[in-house]
């Protein structure tokens, strides 16, 4: 009862402070609504990046990885933390002097409306159909584990999962449909203390367990016990070998943390370049922070539980029930529904901004005034999370939630972020190029990943069998050596469209050289510091990598 009661006397206060702190947004203008009236600073910016990205499926899912591969797995935060920095000192320049509300706002002006309009597309049909439904699903799971649902409301697991859906959604909708950016901004900001709080509290009792009530004891038995599972750099066989850190790796990070819709629109409503770029940088320096979080729980669980669980999956969750305080509980709950929200909301304001602006005022109601854009925006984001939470259920049957997410994801990330970088590098590739790296990029990887790859998989597993080869462990190994990382395929396929696109710029180039005119809507005056500040987060991550490789 404890439990419960903390955790809604912490959802309610962040709903409180939410809504006061933005009663003074004007939500009738696109401005207002969608960018928060680019009024945010940087605190605001940090915290809120710092929580969009940690839900469910990362904090389970990471911490999972970790379980069975080790400290490698930190690529996916640490070296966030390099991508960020190129965001703020490269991407959020360009983007504010340009004046964007979304990202594809810039493929309109770089190419045409219909390279924009096939963009955002892509981005509502992953949001709808993959992210939205994967975040209910694992948040729901997490939750009604962590208060046992099904006995606390008599009914059955399945049963308790919807209602956790339902109610996870109808919140979150509230929050994103209704506040608009700023809403989700702040709301973002004060669960980031909360999850920088209860997220430490894990490893320090889950240390604290094996060391005999001492952290740094623990540490100490966690290093000796396991020394080869702190090594920084994977090998053939884990989820994140060595030498895909500079290939598809990077690119998925620069795609997410620069130029996804969900991520950057908290720092296109930066009330000027330099808030914006502070808040990029904190947020940066904060991912160094993320493996604590995200990784260490899942290598003290491997230690803790002996590598025995039935799945790497539960040791998060398994972890947390074993070491961490009863009357805390109920705390960490409410921080982890605030991550759950925190994902949920920022994708579906994403999925409000991108459909009110590209689609309904460019192609359905190009008069419309900005209230009707903001309130069909409004409308189109309750069908959307409406249409989330009737999927969310069926994704029980999808396998691993994480591995999952990214590889579908891969099928318009690189594509899009392709046509982004050559349409900042390059002034005269037509938007026929564009649209041709789009379809190429997106074809290209489905046609590897759910036929080329399984075919090559089988074949070599088909091959091991008529040897009598039966190690799970020489198994893996033969899978993973039979066809490329998929993040060396998308490296393979960025640079395939890249040529694609320049050699049709080369045959039928633009009549006028592109120029990205200034706005005047912010000022553009950069932080004096971000380039002695991005370096040194640069400095520290291939710190971090050189100590810990082995």
């Amino acid at each position: 009862m404890i439990g419960i009661l903390s955790f809604l006397g912490f959802t309610i206060l962040v709903a409180v402070i939410s809504y006061f702190a933005t009663r003074t947004t004007d939500e009738q203008t696109s401005d207002g609504y969608f960018l928060g009236g680019r009024s945010l600073t940087a605190g605001v910016i940090a915290g809120s990046l710092l929580l969009t990205n940690l839900s469910t499926e990362q904090i389970v899912g990471l911490n999972g990885s970790a379980y069975t591969d080790g400290l490698s797995v930190m690529a996916w935060e640490t070296l966030a933390a390099i991508a960020i920095v190129v965001a703020a000192i490269f991407l959020l320049p360009r983007y504010l002097k340009g004046g964007l509300t979304t990202v594809p706002q810039f493929l309109a002006k770089r190419f045409d409306v219909t390279t924009k309009t096939i963009t955002s597309g892509l981005f509502l049909t992953g949001y709808v159909v993959v992210l939205l439904p994967v975040i209910l699903y694992s948040g729901s799971v997490a939750i009604s584990g962590m208060f046992d649902v099904p006995t606390l409301l008599g009914v059955a697991d399945s049963t308790a999962l919807v209602i956790c859906i339902w109610g996870i959604g109808l919140i979150g909708s509230v929050y994103a449909v209704f506040g608009g950016l700023k809403a989700v901004a702040v709301s973002d900001s004060i669960n980031a203390v909360g999850l920088l709080i209860g997220g430490l509290l894990i490893p320090v009792f889950g240390l604290m367990a094996i060391g005999d009530g001492s952290v740094f004891g623990g540490l100490d038995v966690l290093v000796s016990a396991n020394p080869e599972r702190f090594d920084s750099t994977g090998n053939a066989g884990q989820e994140v070998p060595f030498a895909t850190i500079f290939t598809g790796m990077m690119l998925v990070q620069l795609f997410y943390w620069g130029t996804n819709q969900q991520i950057i629109q908290r720092a296109l409503g930066a009330k000027n370049l330099a808030e914006g770029q502070k808040g990029l940088l904190l947020a940066s320096f904060l991912k160094i922070l993320g493996p604590l979080i995200l990784v260490l729980p899942g290598m003290i669980a491997y230690h803790y539980f002996d590598g025995s669980l039935d799945s790497s999956d539960l040791a998060y969750p398994e972890l947390v029930r074993a070491v961490l305080p009863k009357p805390l509980v109920g705390f960490f709950a409410a921080v982890l529904f605030g991550a759950i929200l925190s994902s949920f909301n920022s994708v579906l304001n994403s999925s409000v901004t991108l459909f009110g602006i590209d689609i309904y005022k460019q192609h359905i109601n190009p008069d419309a005034s900005e209230t009707t854009v903001v309130k069909y925006g409004k409308i189109f984001g309750i069908c959307l999370a409406l249409a989330a939470m009737f999927i969310a259920p069926l994704i029980a049957n999808a396998g691993s939630l994480f591995n999952y997410l990214q590889e579908i994801n891969g099928i318009y990330s690189i594509p899009i972020f392709t046509i982004i970088v050559v349409g900042y590098l390059t002034k005269r590739v037509p938007a026929i190029a564009a649209k041709v790296g789009i379809i190429s990029g997106s074809a290209l990887y489905i046609i590897s990943q759910f036929w080329l790859k399984n075919k090559f998989v089988d074949e070599a597993l088909a091959d091991a069998s008529a040897k009598g080869i039966t190690d799970a462990a020489q198994l893996k190994l033969i899978e993973a050596e039979a066809y490329p990382h998929f993040l060396h395929i998308m490296a393979i396929l960025f640079v395939t469209n890249i040529i694609i696109m320049l050699i049709i710029g080369a045959i039928r180039p633009r009549k006028e050289p592109f120029v990205l005119e200034y706005t005047d809507q912010v000022s553009i005056t950069p932080y004096k510091y971000v380039n002695q500040a991005g370096i040194l987060i640069c400095v520290i991550v291939i710190s971090i990598y050189v100590y810990f490789a082995k």
